[in-house]
């Protein structure tokens, strides 16, 4: 029996088991079985067993972040791409105008923003349609995936996409389950947590556990999380990353509906068209990455404020990693530095190597003689 057929065998058991108490144990066994064989399937893509490789999609990461553009066809991806970015993404009025992945760059804020818009995907992309799995696997390596909706159906989309998406290991808007697994000679399981567990009881833990070949463990959870999110642990090839829901053509639908529509978390409408609100989806999409610029002054001279230096603001970066994004082996000449901004007390302020830095710091490195 193929691999896609065990798949599909279970998601039907899976189908037709009713929900309670006595059957959440065998539900939740399903579900780790289920796990493992799609982890398999994405394992045979990776090496090329999944079938041709996806001429065009291999596009080199550059820039400060990675962004994708994932819709289903004709949602106005590759005009959204063309009004942003000086690329050229074919637009017309026929599905699956795009056939591969182009990629455009947006300077915004001193920093370089990689824009990739990717083919449109169908119902069922997690399992190979319409190149699904190509577009996916890209979506994988971004630092932020923008899910372009038609505000004429945006909730049944939404809500196919999100499926796609979670079938192949991507969890949006979510932060990865804080929870340690210890192996043990003996003992069987040790299960703590700093929260009550509303939503795993040891038994179902056990089970989940067993069908990963634990037998002794020590397991702490820092989170009350559910059977779905000790299964993501376990996997360990779960990717967490940012998304917003960009709800194009908003020229077609009256204030009411988008007043409607501005109501679901993470959104920012727009119309790709008139090149209404692409100010703010850049904001939007600044917010959602985190990021955050320190500015280089060089001794007697003013600070340089074209060319930022760029750092992830989560976890609050600290001096040394802002030396290390700069050069690799400055850290070996590195004595102090003097910082201004919001970070410090007083302006300037001599700092070590561990001071974490804010938004829009000035920096002024003091090397060993």
């Amino acid at each position: 029996m193929s691999t896609m057929q065990r798949i599909n065998d279970i998601e039907a058991e899976l189908g037709r088991t009713q929900r309670n108490k006595a059957t959440m144990a065998h539900i939740c066994s399903l579900k780790a079985r289920l796990a493992q064989l799609k982890r398999e399937v994405i394992a045979s893509d990776a090496k090329g067993k999944g079938g041709p490789k996806g001429e065009g999609f291999d596009v080199q990461k550059t820039g400060d972040a990675r962004i994708g553009f994932i819709g289903f066809p004709s949602v106005g991806k590759s005009t959204l791409l063309n009004k942003m970015t000086s690329s050229v993404s074919a637009v017309a009025a026929y599905e699956f105008t795009t056939l591969t992945c182009v990629p455009g760059v947006v300077n915004f804020r001193g920093a370089k923003l990689q824009m990739l818009d990717l083919p449109g995907i169908i119902e069922g992309a997690k399992d190979g349609k319409g190149r699904g799995r190509q577009v996916i696997a890209v979506a994988r390596t971004c630092s932020l995936i923008l899910i372009v909706l038609d505000v004429a159906k945006p909730l049944q989309h939404k809500l196919i996409i999100e499926r796609e998406l979670e079938g192949f290991g991507i969890r949006i808007n979510e932060e990865a389950p804080n929870i340690t697994i210890k192996r043990k000679d003996k003992g069987g399981f040790t299960i703590a947590s700093t929260c009550r567990l509303t939503k795993l009881d040891e038994d179902t833990i056990k089970t989940i556990m067993d069908e990963y070949r634990y037998t002794n463990a020590e397991i702490v959870f820092r989170g009350d999380y559910n059977a779905d999110q000790l299964i993501d642990h376990l996997e360990g090839n779960r990717v967490y990353l940012p998304a917003i829901y960009v709800m194009n053509k908003i020229d077609q639908i009256s204030i009411e509906e988008l007043d409607i529509i501005s109501r679901i978390p993470h959104n920012c409408p727009v119309s790709a068209h008139h090149e209404w609100n692409l100010d703010g989806l850049l904001e939007c999409i600044w917010d959602h990455l985190g990021l955050m610029r320190l500015y280089t002054k060089p001794k007697g001279q003013v600070p340089d404020y074209d060319a930022p230096v760029i750092l992830k603001n989560d976890p609050q970066p600290t001096l040394e990693k802002f030396c290390t994004r700069i050069h690799r082996q400055m850290m070996r000449k590195f004595k102090y530095a003097w910082v201004w901004g919001s970070s410090v007390k007083h302006q300037p302020q001599r700092v070590g190597k561990d001071h974490p830095l804010d938004d829009e710091d000035v920096i002024q490195i003091v090397k060993k003689v």
